[in-house]
């Protein structure tokens, strides 16, 4: 780990990072209070993993496979509600400038449906897509989930075909 002060680097690094912890967060849970307390373990998990950063991947790789780590473990074991904790991080969906109420609808049903989605995938997959819609190289990708690259094109193209799938049925149910 860099010698800077370890408090610094960690709120660099969330300033930078902190669209991949929403991303998983909402991606592996079904409520936003879920999410938020998602996001709030995926950052108490990153604090304490920081010491053993060891500067082997880069800090958005490794701070990927902190997120997807504990999400994947969030969803493994029974966990208790954390009302009482104040967030680090709000999980909201930010509107684009210069649209209409009835097209901000829209693009948040069609974000939550795409979320949903999703977490209808097999969760090697779900990880895959998220770190792929975060705009990660191949190369960064087979790192973040200990793969090949060439490994993560076939399993990319599948999911997109899942994806395509299930946001044509979502469509159609509509």
């Amino acid at each position: 780990m860099p010698s800077d002060d370890p408090q610094s680097i960690f709120t660099a690094w969330l300033s930078e990072h902190s669209a991949a912890v929403v991303k998983v967060a909402r991606a592996y849970t079904l409520t936003p209070d879920d999410a938020q307390d998602l996001a709030q373990e995926i950052l108490l998990q990153a604090w304490r993993s920081l010491p053993s950063f060891a500067g082997k991947a880069s800090p958005a790789t490794w701070f990927y496979r902190v997120a997807l780590h504990t999400a994947l473990n969030w969803q493994r074991k029974d966990r208790p509600r954390r009302s009482r904790q104040q967030p680090l991080l709000e999980v909201q969906i930010i509107a684009a400038d210069g649209t209409t109420s009835a097209e901000q609808v829209q693009q948040r049903e069609t974000v939550e449906q795409l979320y949903a989605a999703i977490r209808r995938l097999p969760k090697s997959d779900a990880a895959l897509v998220l770190l792929y819609l975060d705009g990660l190289s191949y190369r960064e990708i087979a790192d973040v989930l200990g793969i090949s690259e060439s490994n993560v094109g076939v399993k990319l193209n599948r999911a997109k075909k899942a994806l395509s799938e299930q946001m044509k049925g979502a469509g159609h149910e509509s």
